[in-house]
Protein backbone atom coordinates (compact mmCIF):
# COMPACT_ATOMS: atom_id res chain seq x y z
CA UNK A 1 0.00 0.00 0.00
CA UNK A 2 1.73 3.41 -0.85
CA UNK A 3 0.93 6.74 1.92
CA UNK A 4 -1.84 8.90 0.05
CA UNK A 5 -1.35 12.10 1.89
CA UNK A 6 -4.82 13.31 -0.30
CA UNK A 7 -6.60 10.87 0.74
CA UNK A 8 -5.35 11.36 4.91
CA UNK A 9 -6.00 15.27 3.90
CA UNK A 10 -9.66 14.73 2.51
CA UNK A 11 -10.54 12.50 6.01
CA UNK A 12 -8.63 15.62 8.19
CA UNK A 13 -11.27 17.93 6.60
CA UNK A 14 -14.04 16.35 7.40
CA UNK A 15 -12.66 15.32 11.11
CA UNK A 16 -12.33 19.43 11.29
CA UNK A 17 -16.01 19.27 10.17
CA UNK A 18 -17.00 17.32 13.03
CA UNK A 19 -15.04 18.72 15.77
CA UNK A 20 -16.67 21.98 14.67
CA UNK A 21 -20.08 20.63 15.15
CA UNK A 22 -19.04 18.68 18.59
CA UNK A 23 -17.88 21.98 19.61
CA UNK A 24 -21.45 23.45 18.44
CA UNK A 25 -23.24 20.37 20.76
CA UNK A 26 -20.76 20.97 23.38
CA UNK A 27 -21.93 24.34 24.37
CA UNK A 28 -25.47 22.84 24.94
CA UNK A 29 -26.65 21.78 28.59
CA UNK A 30 -25.26 18.47 28.66
CA UNK A 31 -28.74 17.28 30.55
CA UNK A 32 -30.22 17.33 26.76
CA UNK A 33 -28.76 14.04 26.15
CA UNK A 34 -30.49 12.51 28.68
CA UNK A 35 -34.08 14.34 27.77
CA UNK A 36 -33.28 15.12 23.77
CA UNK A 37 -33.04 12.46 21.45
CA UNK A 38 -32.20 14.08 18.34
CA UNK A 39 -29.25 15.55 20.72
CA UNK A 40 -27.98 12.21 22.07
CA UNK A 41 -28.15 10.66 18.74
CA UNK A 42 -26.44 13.82 16.74
CA UNK A 43 -23.84 13.81 19.96
CA UNK A 44 -23.05 9.90 19.98
CA UNK A 45 -22.90 9.84 15.87
CA UNK A 46 -20.78 12.71 15.64
CA UNK A 47 -18.21 11.48 18.33
CA UNK A 48 -18.50 8.13 16.36
CA UNK A 49 -18.04 9.43 13.05
CA UNK A 50 -15.17 11.43 14.85
CA UNK A 51 -13.55 8.62 15.89
CA UNK A 52 -13.83 6.44 12.93
CA UNK A 53 -12.00 8.93 10.79
CA UNK A 54 -9.27 9.59 13.06
CA UNK A 55 -8.45 5.69 13.59
CA UNK A 56 -9.02 5.12 9.98
CA UNK A 57 -6.47 7.75 9.15
CA UNK A 58 -4.37 6.60 11.36
CA UNK A 59 -4.72 2.80 10.05
CA UNK A 60 -3.80 4.33 6.57
CA UNK A 61 -0.35 6.04 7.77
CA UNK A 62 0.20 2.86 10.03
CA UNK A 63 -0.06 -0.03 6.91
CA UNK A 64 1.03 2.78 3.82
CA UNK A 65 3.81 4.18 5.11
CA UNK A 66 5.33 1.72 8.31
CA UNK A 67 4.06 -1.25 6.31
CA UNK A 68 2.63 -2.48 9.87
CA UNK A 69 -1.15 -3.52 10.99
CA UNK A 70 -2.68 -2.65 14.00
CA UNK A 71 -4.11 -5.13 16.27
CA UNK A 72 -6.91 -3.58 17.50
CA UNK A 73 -7.99 0.47 17.34
CA UNK A 74 -6.22 0.86 20.69
CA UNK A 75 -3.00 -0.29 19.08
CA UNK A 76 -3.83 2.48 15.98
CA UNK A 77 -3.27 5.13 18.84
CA UNK A 78 -0.10 2.66 20.46
CA UNK A 79 1.67 2.62 17.60
CA UNK A 80 1.07 6.12 15.82
CA UNK A 81 3.26 7.21 19.20
CA UNK A 82 5.86 4.87 19.08
CA UNK A 83 6.41 6.17 15.33
CA UNK A 84 6.80 9.27 16.16
CA UNK A 85 3.33 10.52 14.31
CA UNK A 86 1.89 11.83 17.32
CA UNK A 87 3.67 12.70 20.73
CA UNK A 88 3.27 10.66 23.87
CA UNK A 89 0.84 13.30 25.46
CA UNK A 90 -1.54 12.88 22.60
CA UNK A 91 -1.56 9.48 22.70
CA UNK A 92 -2.75 9.29 26.40
CA UNK A 93 -5.11 12.05 25.89
CA UNK A 94 -6.75 9.33 22.68
CA UNK A 95 -6.30 6.49 24.91
CA UNK A 96 -10.25 4.77 25.38
CA UNK A 97 -11.29 6.13 22.28
CA UNK A 98 -11.16 2.53 20.26
CA UNK A 99 -13.41 0.97 23.27
CA UNK A 100 -15.64 4.20 22.83
CA UNK A 101 -15.72 3.96 19.60
CA UNK A 102 -17.04 0.41 20.07
CA UNK A 103 -19.43 1.31 22.75
CA UNK A 104 -21.17 3.93 20.80
CA UNK A 105 -21.20 1.06 17.68
CA UNK A 106 -22.07 -1.93 19.23
CA UNK A 107 -22.43 -1.00 23.16
CA UNK A 108 -25.84 1.09 22.70
CA UNK A 109 -27.96 -1.05 25.03
CA UNK A 110 -25.48 0.23 27.87
CA UNK A 111 -25.10 3.50 26.87
CA UNK A 112 -24.17 6.23 29.36
CA UNK A 113 -25.73 10.00 29.00
CA UNK A 114 -22.83 10.86 31.84
CA UNK A 115 -19.62 9.34 29.79
CA UNK A 116 -20.90 10.15 26.61
CA UNK A 117 -21.63 14.22 27.90
CA UNK A 118 -17.84 13.80 29.66
CA UNK A 119 -16.24 12.64 26.44
CA UNK A 120 -17.97 15.38 24.18
CA UNK A 121 -16.20 17.64 26.55
CA UNK A 122 -13.21 16.96 25.53
CA UNK A 123 -13.37 15.41 21.90
CA UNK A 124 -12.90 19.13 20.45
CA UNK A 125 -9.87 19.51 21.59
CA UNK A 126 -8.66 15.84 21.18
CA UNK A 127 -9.62 15.65 17.98
CA UNK A 128 -8.07 18.89 16.73
CA UNK A 129 -4.79 17.86 18.70
CA UNK A 130 -5.03 14.86 16.08
CA UNK A 131 -5.24 17.16 13.61
CA UNK A 132 -2.97 19.34 14.29
CA UNK A 133 -0.16 16.43 15.04
CA UNK A 134 -1.30 14.52 11.91
CA UNK A 135 -1.09 17.50 9.65
CA UNK A 136 2.94 18.43 11.27
CA UNK A 137 3.38 14.43 10.18
CA UNK A 138 2.51 14.90 6.63
CA UNK A 139 4.40 17.96 6.59
CA UNK A 140 7.82 16.23 7.10
CA UNK A 141 7.16 12.95 5.34
CA UNK A 142 6.02 14.31 2.06
CA UNK A 143 7.76 16.48 -0.01
CA UNK A 144 5.85 19.93 -1.39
Amino acid sequence: MVLRPEAIRQRLLKLEEAVGRLAELGRADPALLRTSFRDAWAVERGLQLAAEILLDSGNHILSAHFGESARDYEDVIAQLAARGVIDDALRARLKGIGGFRNVLVHGYLDMDADRVAAYLARAPGDFSAFLDAIRTWLERVTPS
